[in-house]
């Protein structure tokens, strides 16, 4: 398991941080890996609704044209030596 040290910049978060720990019945460390969890999902949750935005606008735009099956361009690489 990683260890992060934190410097808070006053007593008043810190007590602001335990006061929100109290509330949701966690202790301070588990309330501020609570909160850094929920930050890193929240990124990765607007990342995921961009990727998803973008890969609808591709599939608009290549709408009706013909693909090559994967497994052929797969095939054909390998035949060629790759």
């Amino acid at each position: 398991m990683a260890a992060i040290v934190v410097n808070l910049p006053d007593e008043d978060m810190v007590q602001d941080l335990k006061l929100r720990a109290d509330r949701n019945n966690r202790s301070l460390e588990a309330e501020v890996w609570h909160i850094l969890a929920d930050a890193v999902n929240r990124d990765l949750s607007a990342k995921r609704v961009a990727f998803l935005a973008r890969t609808a606008e591709l599939r608009s735009t290549l709408k009706g044209r013909q693909h090559t099956p994967a497994e052929l361009l797969i095939r054909e690489d390998r035949d060629f030596g790759h």
